[in-house]
């Protein structure tokens, strides 16, 4: 079973109206204009904008000093788990904060969708430890 026929069994066990063709007409419709107003604005950029090329400005600038050795620094993996973990949780706690504003009339339905919410995060931070992601000891 997959998400969309998960939300759509919830949504009928718990007495809500189905959506009618015309919002996903009009939800379309909006996509489509949010994209033919992105390329526009890209095609736009790219035939206005002056294109001068030169080594001069395709060199890096530090300070007036030319550049010894390579830019790139490595860094250990486990800034970047930190930063995808903030990113996921942070997302959490809005969903979670916006779902209990709205839970009164959400009633169980919205609750339902919440806990398979909170269960999938749990399932992947359970993932995550039996992987050994969140080990910061030397090995």
């Amino acid at each position: 079973m997959n998400y969309l026929s998960l939300i759509i069994l919830v949504g009928a066990l718990s007495g809500e109206a189905m959506p009618e063709a015309i919002d996903y007409v009009s939800l379309g419709l909006y996509t489509l204009m949010v994209f033919v107003i992105l390329g526009a604005l890209m095609f736009l950029a790219t035939w206005l904008g002056k294109r001068n090329p030169n080594p001069v400005k395709d060199s890096p600038y530090e300070s007036g000093v030319d550049p010894a050795g390579s830019a790139r620094l490595k860094f250990p993996v486990q800034f970047y788990l930190v930063a995808i973990f903030f990113i996921v949780f942070d997302l959490e706690a809005v969903f979670i904060y916006s779902w209990a504003v709205a839970a009164d009339t959400l009633g169980w339905a919205g609750f339902a969708y919440i806990t398979f919410f909170i269960v999938m995060l749990f399932a992947g931070l359970v993932y995550v430890w039996k992987k050994k992601g969140l080990e910061w000891g030397p090995k």
